[in-house]
């Protein structure tokens, strides 16, 4: 049994978002949505702490793409899509998804979360760029 799985469960039942774990000591924890939780952990504190293993309430391929630059090692949510997967699976860190879907769909529960199209296709660095542009321009 991994000393994740109580952590695990005890996170779902929180308002928690995210939570990055050194270990089995929490380094990073948010209850913001979307992609901001992982773009906060990236500036404030992925350098002092790797591998690391991240909990997400949705893992898409924009989330996938940005755990792969952070040196994540493994990966818990309950929801997350087939992309990706294809990417956790490229960059050899282990996950653990409750549900997996084709695709992350935007709140309408029709078309495809525009972070979920933006990162198709692109390496991590390169949609960690692209995606600082667009948090900066938001701003």
């Amino acid at each position: 049994m991994s000393i994740y799985e109580d952590l695990y469960s005890e996170f779902l039942e929180s308002a928690d978002t995210l939570r990055v774990y050194d270990g089995d000591t929490p380094v990073f924890t948010s209850k913001k949505d979307g992609l901001r939780p992982l773009m906060e952990y990236i500036a404030a504190a992925a350098s002092r702490h790797q591998p690391v293993t991240i909990f997400d309430k949705i893992m898409g391929n924009a989330a996938a793409l940005l755990a792969a630059m952070v040196n994540c090692r493994e990966v818990y949510s309950p929801l997350g899509s087939e992309l990706a997967v294809r990417t956790l699976d490229r960059f050899g860190i282990t996950y653990h998804i409750d549900r997996i879907v084709p695709y992350i769909k935007q709140p309408d529960g029709v078309s495809m979360c525009p972070m979920e199209k933006l990162s198709t296709g692109k390496e991590p660095e390169e949609f960690y760029q692209e995606l600082k542009i667009r948090l900066a321009k938001a701003l």
